[in-house]
């Protein structure tokens, strides 16, 4: 609802500036928080929930952003806490993800020679700490103290985490020839 002044003009409302910010930031930036949520999770619905968890968080502290110098990495943070959360829990209900809806006809899909899939798959199969770490190395190009700083681990455990991911992804490449460049036959 806006208020006319005394003049006639419209006055400034409490809080609709900072919207108006958010909204802006928010259709700038929301994409890529997608991209990197979806390569955390392995998943494009658990992707969406957490960067609307993240967004929820994020717009309720809006008001105390003032300081902050680089609002997209306290967003980043935010989408690490909450990812990092969510692995955390005890009990971690995984949902089943099908390619086809049952009694719906499945959207014709452009000629994919299924490589992308095969990596995806791949690096999936990380640890969900290390999986995080290479996401925001190589996806991301994160340097090793970003890396640390967001995920409030040490430069020590960001380095480790991404030895080992590296090796595991090493130890089984041999197993995967769509991703060696290897020909099956």
């Amino acid at each position: 609802m806006v208020h006319a002044a005394a003049g006639g003009g419209v006055m400034d409302i409490p809080g609709l500036s900072r919207d108006r910010d958010f909204e802006s930031w928010l259709a700038a930036r929301e994409p890529a928080l997608q991209r990197t949520a979806h390569l955390l999770t392995g998943d494009v619905h658990s992707a969406q929930d957490l960067v609307q968890n993240t967004l929820a968080k994020l717009y309720l502290a809006w008001g105390r952003l003032d300081h902050v110098a680089d609002v997209d990495a306290y967003a980043r943070r935010i989408l690490l806490n909450e990812h990092r959360t969510a692995w955390r829990r005890p009990v971690r209900r995984r949902e089943q993800i099908t390619d086809v809806v049952p009694d719906r006809a499945a959207p014709s899909q452009p000629e994919y020679d299924g490589q992308h899939e095969a990596v995806w798959k791949f690096v999936s199969s990380l640890p969900p700490k290390q999986r995080a770490v290479v996401v925001l190395r190589f996806y991301e190009q994160r340097t090793e103290a970003e890396i640390a700083d967001l995920m409030g681990i040490s430069l020590g455990t960001v380095k480790s985490q991404s030895s080992r991911a590296l090796a595991a992804l090493r130890a089984h490449l041999a197993e995967h020839p769509e991703i060696a460049g290897k020909d099956e036959s």
